[in-house]
């Protein structure tokens, strides 16, 4: 497996490029559609804790982080993650994921994940993709199951939520053996087979 370095990936109008303070105003405005910081499940700032996510983000050693953005308006989406990666194992997770509310149901997390997806298997040579979510957050394990990952079991009491309740942890995982099919399924749904 190759280290994953700093990289700009684009399709169908949604472009990841690696996370910066640049990006500050811009997630800033994401998180506020739909004030998405009062969700429990989740990992996005507050408005006041935007530039200290970026900065942990950055400084998190094993975490390649993106800003997501639309460039149909060059509006910054929300963001994403490669995260706890493994190189001895080849392996790496998708995680730290979200999105504006107004971008909710839309095409942009199949996109990000497909193009994150296709560079971890197809570039870096990732044997094992992760993900973990929270066991409330059904939304998130519902998106990921439809991208046919498989559920690898739950985690209890693996982490602490922001309003200090302990969650559990739903873990998933694709395998390299796995990619190919799922990659011809969603290179379907985004119009890319043919």
């Amino acid at each position: 497996m190759n280290t994953p370095q700093p990289v700009t990936l684009g399709l169908n109008g949604i472009r990841l490029e690696p996370l910066g303070m640049q990006h500050e105003h811009g997630l800033r405005e994401a998180a506020a559609d739909g004030e998405l910081w009062r969700l429990v499940v989740t990992s996005v700032p507050e408005p006041h804790e935007t530039a200290d996510y970026i900065r942990k983000a950055l400084l998190t050693p094993d975490r390649l982080a993106f800003a997501v953005i639309d460039e149909t308006c060059g509006r910054v989406i929300g963001s994403t993650s490669y995260h706890d990666i493994i190189p001895a194992a080849a392996r790496l997770e998708i995680g730290y994921t979200w999105y504006a509310q107004s971008y909710w149901r839309s095409r942009a997390n199949t996109t990000c994940k497909y193009l994150l997806l296709r560079h971890a298997f197809d570039t870096l040579g990732v044997q094992t993709v992760g993900w973990r979510t929270d066991n409330l957050n059904t939304r998130s394990q519902q998106a990921i199951e439809r991208l046919g990952a498989q559920k690898d079991g739950v985690i209890r009491g693996q982490q602490v939520r922001r309003d200090g309740s302990v969650r559990d942890t739903v873990m998933y995982s694709l395998t390299h053996a796995e990619w190919p099919q799922v990659k011809e399924r969603l290179a379907a749904r985004l119009g890319l087979a043919g």
